[in-house]
């Protein structure tokens, strides 16, 4: 009798820890992210009269392509922080009929930034960088050297190349 009453309450001692362990305050969540990560320098590389390819190449490949609509592409991304809110951002790229972009739609707009909002960041909240105070080189350093061959450099014309011909030969 008294080993069964041990065992008892050994075991409900046991289930207890069992179940305080499941609820303990501190365990980690992870971010659950989803769909394409869209990021505002993406948005502001974007220009109209961009084909396809390009706009692929900057964006990758978009989420959803309708069938009804095959002059729009959707970029669709959630994010669900450890325990928190989940938070979706959509961006609808529109071509138009000779595959060109011509406009765009959704949560980013060109020069906004929300990749902190996103994030879960303030984005109120910049840090001003820390002003360096530029000490002269020793003379005869490595650096030096570098910066007077930096400081006399001649700057050099971009040549432009010349339009293609585009008469059939």
């Amino acid at each position: 009798m008294q080993k069964t009453k041990l065992l008892l309450t050994s075991l409900m001692f046991m289930g207890l820890i069992a179940l305080a362990g499941c609820s303990f305050p501190g365990v980690y969540k992870i971010d659950i992210q989803q769909g394409n990560v869209v990021t505002q320098d993406m948005i502001d590389q974007l220009r109209p009269g961009m084909t396809r390819r390009q706009v692929r190449f900057i964006m990758g490949n978009p989420l959803l392509t309708d069938t009804f609509h095959a002059n729009r592409w959707d970029y669709l991304y959630s994010m669900q922080p450890g325990g928190g809110q989940r938070q979706q951002e959509r961006i609808s790229v529109n071509f138009d009929a000779n595959d060109q972009l011509v406009g765009l739609s959704g949560d980013f707009m060109p020069g906004v930034s929300r990749d902190d909002a996103i994030l879960g960041r303030d984005g109120d909240t910049q840090t001003a960088p820390a002003s360096q105070t530029d000490e002269p080189a020793a003379p005869g350093s490595l650096l030096e050297q570098i910066q007077r061959e930096v400081d006399d450099a001649q700057t050099v014309p971009v040549p432009t190349p010349e339009p293609l011909e585009t008469s059939p030969q």
